[in-house]
């Protein structure tokens, strides 16, 4: 801290503005490390949930491809959590940018399948606890076996008023699966085409 000049000379006295100013800084600019050290450190972990062949198509330096596939062989706590902190390091030095654009990626195809897979278990249900519901299926996907697919509800209400395993209703489920992926494979007038569109009017 410079001195201050007076009149009577110069002052050494304590300024308590300032320095009350660089504590209150000093507390942030560690916090901000600290957060962003961890946030490098939790992406080298969430790596380490990847598969192979994932890991792969992430072109990951080879000293961060290295210490992700090692992580799989440990299985110490301790050394665990060492090797995530080193990882970490690893990771602050690394471009992540690529890296969390791919995983964006991945992870918006993961939530569009569940919303698919929701609106073909939401079809099920519907149909199971109304056979009227099989109409509007069918209007939508007509190359649908109907006399299966009305067989299968049928079993499927009976099991489920006995009280049994719901083995017709898994079935239903795998029926309206690949009539719903051979409804989408034929279909060329829509480039952006998925079967959740259809899904999505009726659930």
């Amino acid at each position: 801290m410079k001195p201050k000049k007076t009149n009577s000379g110069t002052d050494f006295s304590f300024d308590a503005n300032l320095a009350s100013k660089l504590n209150a800084e000093e507390p942030t600019s560690k916090t901000q490390l600290k957060a962003e050290a961890d946030a490098q450190q939790a992406l080298g972990v969430r790596l380490t949930e990847l598969p192979k062949d994932k890991l792969l198509k992430l072109d990951l330096p080879e000293a961060v491809l290295t210490a992700v596939l090692d992580s799989k062989k440990i299985t110490a706590n301790g050394a665990m959590r060492r090797h995530k902190q080193y990882l970490g390091r690893l990771m602050r030095e690394t471009d992540n940018a690529p890296i969390l654009e791919q995983l964006a990626r991945w992870d918006g195809k993961h939530t569009a399948e569940n919303a698919y897979f929701h609106g073909l278990e939401s079809w099920r249900d519907r149909m199971i606890a109304d056979a009227n519901v099989l109409a509007e299926f069918i209007a939508l996907y007509p190359l649908t076996d109907i006399q299966q697919l009305r067989t299968l509800v049928r079993n499927a209400q009976k099991e489920l008023a006995a009280g049994k395993p719901p083995k017709s209703s898994r079935e239903i489920f795998k029926l309206l699966r690949e009539v719903t992926q051979s409804s989408q494979d034929n279909s060329n007038a829509d480039a952006t085409y998925s079967p959740t569109d259809e899904l999505d009017q009726n659930v």
